[in-house]
């Protein structure tokens, strides 16, 4: 039997859990739940309205919420649950104990991961850059769900074998690697047409595409069709 009372300090959870049939009583001002009671931000979070709240269980991710918190809200007596995938192959198993943990069934394809993640997988033939920000310019690593997700559709980071999980770069350092597509998401910056012309100067000739961030870093039940739509656009 689910808890009764679920908070989500996660935008990729909050969406989940409404998905699995357990609809938050909080959530933080990031996560696409209108009208559900907010307790801050990720990084901010309102630790005494959550205590008010008497939840039974709260969600957090060692990325998106701080370990002070998390410590905080323990100390305090709630139970909490953490989910902190790297990688698509990370993402069945973490939404299989969530639901485990909630009481709730696990959906298809979750309930056997493995298997969509063979049918699923692309060969690579593309290789691309992916800004996350700008002054500076940063980009993903090898060690995150983004870079393993556009690898789990057949397109390689050129900057997945930086030692940082978010590497600071150079444009021009990027031209020399020569990827053959940009793609410049709409999260946790949102690139416009004004960078895209800054990046289309530096990666001259390389074709550039717009991609909802939250198909590139949303994990959960979002990922298959996030999979199949990135797939579709690039």
């Amino acid at each position: 039997m689910s808890p009764a009372k679920v908070v989500s300090l996660v935008p990729s959870v909050s969406e989940t859990l409404v998905a699995l049939g357990v609809a938050p009583i909080a959530c933080t001002r990031f996560c696409d739940l209108p009208g559900v009671r907010t307790v801050g931000g990720t990084k901010n979070v309102d630790v005494d309205a959550v205590v008010a709240l008497a939840p039974d269980l709260v969600v957090v991710n060692d990325e998106e919420n701080r370990i002070e918190d998390a410590r905080v809200l323990e100390a305090r007596g709630v139970a909490l649950h953490s989910m902190s995938p790297r990688s698509v192959a990370d993402v069945g198993p973490e939404v299989c104990a969530l639901a485990d943990a909630l009481g709730v069934e696990v959906p298809v394809p979750f309930e056997d991961w493995p298997a969509w993640i063979i049918e699923t997988r692309t060969e690579p033939t593309r290789t691309a850059f992916v800004p996350i920000w700008r002054r500076p310019w940063m980009s993903l690593g090898a060690d995150t769900y983004g870079s393993s997700l556009l690898a789990h559709i057949g397109i390689t980071n050129v900057c997945a074998d930086a030692s940082d999980r978010y590497p600071e770069v150079a444009l021009a350092d990027i031209a020399g690697r020569h990827p053959t597509l940009a793609l410049l998401p709409s999260e946790p910056y949102a690139f416009t047409e004004r960078h895209a012309r800054d990046v289309a100067v530096a990666l001259a000739g390389v074709p550039i595409s717009f991609v909802d961030g939250r198909d590139l870093f949303w994990w959960g039940i979002r990922t298959p069709a996030a999979a199949d739509r990135l797939r579709m656009l690039t």
